[in-house]
């Protein structure tokens, strides 16, 4: 079969394990990525990512004979137009979770379907479709555990990856696309270049992703296990979720070079792959989940929003040096460790009563690996109000959390380098050290450093309260 095809990439920005190129091997193809607004469109940081990646997937593909084009507007008209202008009897894309591009490709393959065409889609960014993952009595999970183990038995005999094509063969036809400086993804004067130092942290891309595994495997995963709660570990984390959010990388790619290298840490590192997946699985069995709490009861919670204590939050001001090393490695680097994410939400959400919704909204423009599901299913995980979600009263103490994870205070040090000088003992408390202490090294708390936005004793007393009042008791 000869049939012109065109390929709508998405988050699926790779050659190698790609069942979408996979399917349409020796046909004609057109390679497209569309740029598309909209309330879920990507946040600045990830806009940067995907520029980037584009631009690495624009070489690979022209390279190999098919060269990518990249448009603006509406895929539900652009794909039906670029199908007929060049002939294609199909359009193959992978398929997605997000209730949005659920809602394209089926207005997509309506419009298709009505001019003889077909939409074909294919799991590429997942390792098991979410809708065949059930109970034993036909039911979506809704616990993270029973999920594992049913995911686990279904990967047994998981086929290995396939290799990139070596070559393409490209369609005729094509419209002139954008050129990558007209993407309009990276920031632009008059906006300052909040993404200067990005490129020290990251190298998006296929290669990017596949170096960034061989490394993390290498160095990281026999002492997963140990080290994945302690921010300042180099290689205590894989660092692969912006690769794997837009498919730069494939899941199945990362679980069998994980099975083949092994180790220690390998079946912790596996099942935080699968936290991923149930992340997935929450949001195409409950599309509502990006706005509205997972448990109902908390549509009632008495939130306090304040906007100045939202924005110190932001900046990395609150008095509290993890959540403040937290927040700034977040706005200078994209990113932030897993731990340090768990404990600055619940802060925000407990200690300060800010709506889960203006965390998530914040992460979502400022973290390059910005998912929907995986941002939307942890910030309920943490509020209390998700699937599997941490209790309420379980508040996370970050003076506490720092001294445990963080015992010689070597994070923060990085990233609040006005406390560099503190010893390790008030490093996570400066605002208990002594006068002395504070003159010999160099901080004026109020002035260097800020004062603590609130008392944590005071800010777990609210949280408490809040939660007693949407249960009609008391929750200690």
């Amino acid at each position: 079969m000869h049939d012109t095809a065109l390929i709508w990439f998405r988050q699926d920005l790779r050659l190698a394990d790609n069942p979408v190129l996979d399917a349409v091997r020796d046909r004609p193809i057109l390679p497209v990525f569309i740029i598309e607004g909209g309330p879920r469109a990507p946040g600045g940081a990830a806009r940067w990512w995907l520029h980037h990646s584009l631009v690495a997937l624009g070489h690979a593909l022209a390279e190999r004979g098919a060269p990518l084009i990249v448009l603006r507007g509406d895929a539900r008209r652009l794909v039906p137009d670029l199908a007929a202008r060049i002939g294609a009897t199909e359009v193959h894309a992978g398929r997605l979770t997000e209730p949005h591009a659920r809602a394209r490709d089926a207005a997509t393959h309506d419009a298709l379907q009505q001019a003889g065409r077909r939409l074909v889609l294919h799991r590429n960014a997942l390792l098991h479709e979410p809708h065949l993952v059930r109970t034993q009595g036909g039911k979506p999970f809704s616990v993270f555990t029973p999920f594992s183990r049913a995911v686990f038995a279904l990967l047994e005999g998981l086929p290995p990856p396939v290799p990139a094509p070596d070559r393409l063969k490209a369609a005729t036809g094509a419209p002139q696309g954008l050129a990558a400086e007209a993407f309009g993804l990276l920031p632009a004067p008059p906006e300052p270049d909040w993404a200067a130092e990005f490129p020290a942290h990251w190298t998006p891309g296929e290669a990017g992703a596949a170096a960034r595994l061989a490394s993390f495997l290498e160095e990281g995963l026999a002492n997963y296990a140990a080290k994945r709660n302690e921010p300042a570990a180099e290689w205590g984390t894989s660092g692969l979720s912006p690769h794997l959010h837009l498919g730069e990388i494939s899941p199945r790619q990362v679980w069998i070079a994980a099975q083949a290298k092994g180790g220690a840490g390998l079946e912790t590192f596996l099942k935080e792959v699968l936290w991923r997946e149930f992340s997935h699985h929450l949001l195409w069995h409950r599309p509502d989940m990006p706005d509205q709490p997972l448990r109902p009861e908390f549509n009632a919670f008495p939130w306090r929003a304040d906007p100045a204590m939202l924005r110190a939050w932001q900046d990395g001001r609150t008095g509290y040096p993890i959540v403040d090393a937290g927040m700034r490695q977040l706005w200078r680097s994209g990113w932030m460790h897993n731990r340090v994410r768990m404990i600055v939400a619940s802060f925000l959400v407990k200690h300060l009563l800010q709506p889960w919704q203006s965390g998530e909204a914040w992460f979502w423009d400022t973290l390059v690996d910005a998912d929907l599901a995986a941002n939307t299913a942890s910030w309920q995980w943490v509020a209390g109000c998700g699937a599997d979600a941490a209790p309420y009263f379980r508040i996370f103490n970050p003076v506490l959390q720092g001294e445990k994870f963080d015992a010689d205070g070597a994070y923060v040090r990085r990233w609040c380098p006005e406390l560099a000088h503190l010893p390790d003992r008030f490093i996570h408390r400066p605002h208990e050290a002594p006068g002395g202490v504070l003159r010999d090294a160099g901080v004026t708390i109020g002035h260097d450093y800020p004062s603590p936005i609130i008392d944590l004793g005071e800010g777990r007393a609210r949280a408490l309260a809040a939660f007693a009042a949407i249960k009609g008791e008391g929750a200690a």
